[in-house]
């Protein structure tokens, strides 16, 4: 792995390690490249020193719920919730925070 930083721009400077590592790196430190994008590293995968792929984290998708909770306050929202649904919610969020064990393709 040859780790190289640079910054990006999206209204806010921010620093980040990208690491150019080969097909054959990856392959075989899968997991360990998988733990480097966890802790926010880009990886960009070479052949023949020509880029072909990039690994980094995914966006979260949706809005948070602190999000929809202001926006709902900000509207005027009247709405009053029940203390099942937030039991509910909760439930909701804890049996989706496991580690994620998709099944082997045979």
């Amino acid at each position: 792995m040859r780790p190289r930083a640079y910054l990006l721009s999206d209204g806010m400077i921010t620093a980040m390690i990208q690491l150019h590592m080969t097909a054959a790196e990856v392959a075989g430190n899968f997991p360990d490249v998988l733990a480097k994008v966890r802790e926010g590293a880009e990886v960009l995968v070479e052949h023949d020193h020509q880029p072909v792929a990039v690994i980094r984290s995914s966006k979260p998708m949706g809005r948070p719920i602190s999000e929809c909770i202001a926006s709902a306050r900000a509207s005027g929202s009247n709405v009053t919730l029940d203390g099942e649904f937030a039991a509910d919610v909760e439930d909701g969020i804890r049996s989706r925070q496991g580690e994620w064990n998709p099944p082997s393709w045979d």
